[in-house]
């Protein structure tokens, strides 16, 4: 068992290809993909943000990472859906860098908060890189 990560995006072939790369990076890691709306369109889903949230929580928490703020709106909304008391954390990452940072601690066996703290960590090593 290991954390779940679930990607939200607007677009559904962003998260698909990104979900990709991290399977092989991790491919013991459970990661769940809402992108687009129901119709394939630009946008995201409430209700397949809970799918993929459902599908990858296996009781040790699922991080959340989202590509815009609407995203997170969404995220929020699947949340007070939900039936059970899933731990369910809200990464504050940049999508792609946090999700492959969150897949690797997630990987070799970090707890929820470590893989929060791994994902939300690439933003102050990108910050860091850009002032030298």
């Amino acid at each position: 068992m290991s954390v779940g990560i679930v990607l939200v995006s607007h677009s559904h072939e962003l998260v698909k290809g990104l979900a990709d790369i991290l399977s092989q990076v991790q491919p013991d890691v459970k990661i769940g993909i809402a992108g687009g709306t129901e119709e394939g369109d630009i946008g995201t889903s409430a209700f397949k943000i809970k799918s993929a949230i459902e599908a990858v929580d296996d009781g040790e928490g699922v991080a959340v990472l989202f590509d815009l703020g609407s995203a997170l709106l969404n995220a929020e909304l699947a949340q007070e859906m939900m039936d059970s008391e899933s731990k369910i954390v809200f990464c504050d990452a940049p999508i792609v860098e946090g999700a492959y940072a969150a897949v690797i601690e997630a990987g070799i066996g970090g707890s929820l908060e470590e893989v929060v703290q791994s994902a939300e960590g690439v933003k102050t090593v990108s910050k860091l890189a850009g002032q030298n």
